[in-house]
């Protein structure tokens, strides 16, 4: 007779991180009722039983990767839009724009991805062959970053903007005392205005589209940075009645929510949590948005663009300061950086565990590294570093990028490093993050040294970044990010082992299936 546990699933002959605090890798474990009941080493198959069980055949079990930065809302909505990223020219972007035109027929066009940076020309345009081509219908075409619009006069006429138009945090691009169609950081929201909102069909099929990106590269749970209550009482419905599993942290948009949500207090189910505050300290890099200290070294006179006053940064760093909820700061030039971790280091002063994070954290004064602390958790994407390489030391010069991308340097100071993408701004593969943050290269192998391999972090402390330290970010330790009993049963197979493997093999690395709460959601092999 047997007295064999019954359990959902058995994972066996693996090789699996788990993750725990001693880093141990084990070879089997059971999940039932969406947790992981047993890990380990020994013949799980003579405690447990179950009609779903899967032979790894020896591959790598990792958990179920978290994406710490993203706009998971947006990415499914980008798949209805004209697709820019990697054109050569911006007489590529308006031929893609005519070419989607001709086959969509839309009232309205949307399009993302253009990157001046990646022509010949490596300059703003102006609209004048966008206005050719479309005389009577306004075209949007967002930048890589998501901080700058190129739009043409039909737009901006909708919209209201004219030469003597003005908004705080925000440029109008000028040439020749005439607009360009420009649009920088805050000026967009003017056009944000003109655009169509989606219908509820067109919110949901996003969000699933999302979803499905999400699970096909292993990830499990995403940080939403910055969606409205609105959006995200979708998302909870969504989830609630199991269309969508996948589990979301979700940033409040720094706004009118906000006073709502602090009333209420944190929103919390298996799938979805509500606590922490989305912030723009500044702009941009490649679109020269970011707050610098001193001017950019490639346009003199100019230092970026401050989105939210400084005084309005303090003054909600004090009120978060004394609620349970996390304040998450977009900060990418160093006088952004500055202004924000002073401005947190004095609302903070009181409190031991409050895990606000700063976003991007991307160039940072070398008078300010320390401060940096166990306080403050810095939430990077380490594409960014490898799609801004090309340019940095024209943009920035090369002594300030010295301090540009430290991923090793903050993981000093604060101890904890959360990984993510910026998706749909870099690509969602998290494989591609983990080499960017290792080997400090471009999908191509380039640098063949690497660039600035002194801020390098190693493959434990990037894979932890993704996983366990990701949780920690999201106060969500405790329940993912880790293979251990009692924590939910999120986890993915690869078919190379990203530990161990060559460097040159891990861009090739697939998902071969993605697990959340025991349930297999996307599947290269198993039945």
């Amino acid at each position: 007779m047997s007295c064999s546990e019954r359990a959902d699933l058995i994972l066996y002959n693996a090789d699996i991180y788990t993750l725990n605090k001693d880093f141990e890798n084990a070879t089997s474990f059971a999940v039932k009722d969406g947790k992981f009941v047993y890990v380990g080493n020994d013949n799980v198959l003579s405690k447990f039983t179950s009609s779903n069980i899967i032979n790894a055949e020896g591959l790598p079990v990792f958990p179920g990767f978290i994406d710490s930065h993203a706009h998971f809302y947006n990415l499914g909505f980008f798949n209805n839009q004209v697709d820019l990223n990697d054109t050569k020219s911006f007489e590529e972007v308006v031929k893609k724009v005519i070419d989607f035109d001709r086959v969509n027929q839309k009232e309205f066009i949307i399009g993302r991805g253009w990157d001046q940076n990646d022509w010949d020309k490596k300059v703003f345009p102006t609209n004048k062959l966008l206005n050719e081509s479309f005389p009577d219908k306004p075209v949007v075409l967002r930048r890589v970053d998501g901080h700058a619009y190129l739009v043409n006069d039909y737009a901006l006429s909708m919209a209201g903007i004219n030469i003597n138009s003005e908004i705080p945090g925000g440029e109008f691009v000028k040439l020749n005392n005439k607009l360009t169609g420009v649009l920088i950081d805050n000026s967009m929201e003017l056009i944000n205005n003109i655009i169509p909102s989606p219908t509820m069909e067109e919110s949901i099929k996003a969000l699933l589209t999302a979803q499905e990106i999400a699970f096909e590269n292993g990830l499990t749970t995403i940080s939403e940075a910055g969606i409205s209550k609105d959006q995200i009482d979708l998302i909870d419905s969504l989830q609630r009645n199991g269309s969508l599993k996948i589990r979301i942290y979700a940033m409040i948009n720094n706004g009118p929510d906000v006073d709502l949500y602090i009333k209420q207090g944190p929103y919390k189910t298996d799938r979805l949590n509500v606590r922490s505050v989305k912030v723009y300290a500044d702009g941009a890099l490649g679109s020269r948005g970011a707050s610098m200290i001193n001017e950019y070294s490639d346009k003199k006179g100019y230092f970026g663009i401050i989105r939210t006053p400084i005084d309005s940064i303090n003054a909600l760093a004090f009120k978060l300061a004394g609620t349970k909820f996390q304040m998450n700061t977009h900060a990418i030039g160093d006088n952004a950086n500055r202004f924000v971790l002073n401005s947190y280091r004095e609302a903070l002063f009181n409190f031991r565990d409050p895990r606000w994070r700063i976003e991007h954290a991307q160039v940072i004064n070398e008078n300010d590294i320390d401060l940096f602390n166990q306080k403050i958790i810095p939430s990077v994407q380490p594409t960014h570093a490898t799609s801004d390489m090309y340019w940095l030391y024209d943009r920035i010069g090369k002594k300030r990028a010295n301090y540009a991308y430290a991923y090793k340097t903050l993981l000093e100071k604060s101890s904890i490093i959360a990984f993510g993408t910026d998706f749909p701004v870099e690509d969602v593969n998290p494989i591609m993050t983990f080499y960017s943050a290792i080997a400090r290269k471009d999908k191509n192998g380039f640098p063949d040294e690497g660039f600035q391999m002194e801020n390098s972090i190693n493959r434990t402390d990037a894979l932890n970044a993704m996983t366990i330290s990701g949780a920690y970010a999201n106060f969500e330790e405790n329940e993912k990010g880790s293979i251990e009993v009692g924590k939910f049963a999120d986890f993915v197979i690869l078919d190379n082992d990203i530990i161990k493997s060559t460097e040159v093999r891990i861009p090739l690395t697939n998902v071969v299936a993605t697990f959340l709460n025991g349930e297999l959601v996307f599947n290269r092999r198993y039945n």
